[in-house]
């Protein structure tokens, strides 16, 4: 994904991601009916998370996922973060993280 999510730190009311999930190979959606999904979220270049965020299914069949932003996730220092997204699908089906990145821009709050 090449557009970055920008977001200012303390916001009160967090701005949620919402997230459509395809297959990268042939654009079609993927069915996460019954699945956890969790956007795994951390600074450029660092090694340890800032936070997890756990995702709302909003649609199963259409792919749709929204992940609230945390508190946690925006107070962070002003800079660059990215976030990788990772479903668990229902009954023992396996775990599949989603290979590009989602890339974010906390500001510093005026």
């Amino acid at each position: 994904m090449s557009t970055t999510i920008k977001l200012v730190q303390g916001d009160i009311l967090r701005p949620q991601v919402k997230a459509t999930i395809t297959d990268d190979n042939t654009g079609n959606i993927i069915d996460i009916t019954g699945a956890t999904c969790i956007l795994k979220f951390r600074a450029v270049g660092a090694s340890v998370l800032t936070d997890t965020i756990t995702g709302t299914v909003i649609s199963g069949p259409a792919g749709t996922v929204v992940f609230p932003m945390s508190a946690l996730s925006m107070a962070g220092p002003a800079g660059d973060y990215e976030g990788q997204i990772q479903i668990t699908f229902p009954s023992g089906a396996g775990t599949q993280s989603v290979f590009n990145t989602l890339r974010f821009r906390l500001a510093a709050e005026f």
